[in-house]
């Protein structure tokens, strides 16, 4: 039988100081950013179930690239917008949203396991898009992300009020005349970009950790939106960063350290507020 070693590595500084680990740092900052905002608006509108969804749309891209030889990103964000542009328009409100949530991703995983037994390399690179590769991610996809997080910011600075008001209370928000249609598919939209850059770091099958878990704590522990972005993206990346350190320390996937991270500053959350409500 073989043994499982799981000891220190005495040169994890050195390894820190490799360009793919500052590529990945770099990335973690970027969606730090962007999962710690669009989470908070992913709870308020319950819609945590379409956020995780999305990762999976966007499988059927990923596998559908590779049989093409296109970058992964470009196939998974392009089916994940177009999965979200599709749920944000047939589901207006909350129970709508549930059921074509559903529809789109029981067809768009077929349709991705369909092209993953197409190609041989769509299949090796399964694990990588289910698990994420955070410490594979090159310069021009930080560019990438860093251009997403920008033009993210600037769109919710135009849209903020009327966004918040939708999530907190839809229906007095179309009683005052938001268009509650644009805001659903602008919400859908900006989440399948911030689904798009997180993959990478958790892959489909971990989204939560990065998108809905960070703002859940922040929600636990502040009272305002804003801080509770703040705390979300915060939260996030230390998760990130924190996985990284530690899996350069110790042999482990850095995707399994910072989703044990984030949910355990969930469960502490949970512990403090239980102390307090006493």
């Amino acid at each position: 039988m073989s043994s499982v070693s799981f000891s220190f590595d005495p040169q994890w500084l050195h390894v820190l100081s490799a360009s793919f680990m500052t590529n990945a740092f770099v990335a973690g900052l970027c969606i730090a950013v962007a999962a710690g905002v669009m989470g908070y608006f992913t709870i308020a509108r319950q819609s945590t179930f379409a956020a995780h969804a999305l990762a999976h749309i966007g499988l059927p891209g990923a596998t559908g690239a590779v049989l093409l030889g296109l970058p992964v990103s470009l196939g998974l964000g392009t089916f994940a917008l177009g999965g979200a542009l599709i749920i944000g328009a047939l589901g207006k409100r909350a129970s709508q949203r549930e059921i074509a949530t559903g529809t789109v991703l029981a067809f768009a995983t077929g349709l991705g396991l369909f092209f993953a037994r197409l190609s041989s390399s769509a299949s090796q690179q399964m694990q990588s898009i289910l698990f994420g590769s955070i410490l594979t991610i090159t310069t021009d996809q930080l560019i990438g992300f860093a251009i997403f997080d920008v033009v993210l910011l600037l769109l919710l600075s135009m849209i903020y009020r009327p966004l918040l008001f939708s999530s907190l209370d839809e229906q007095v928000a179309q009683a005052k005349g938001v268009p509650i249609g644009w805001m659903n598919i602008a919400f859908m939209a900006m989440m399948s970009g911030v689904i798009t850059i997180a993959v990478p770091a958790v892959g489909t099958l971990l989204i939560f950790a990065l998108v809905i878990t960070p703002a859940a704590t922040a929600n636990i522990v502040t009272t305002t939106p804003f801080k509770a972005m703040l705390t979300a993206s915060l939260l996030c990346l230390v998760a990130i960063w924190g996985g990284l350190v530690l899996s350069a320390m110790f042999p482990a996937p850095p995707s399994f350290i910072i989703v044990t991270l984030s949910t355990l500053f969930w469960a502490m959350a949970h512990g403090w507020k239980a102390i307090r409500t006493r």
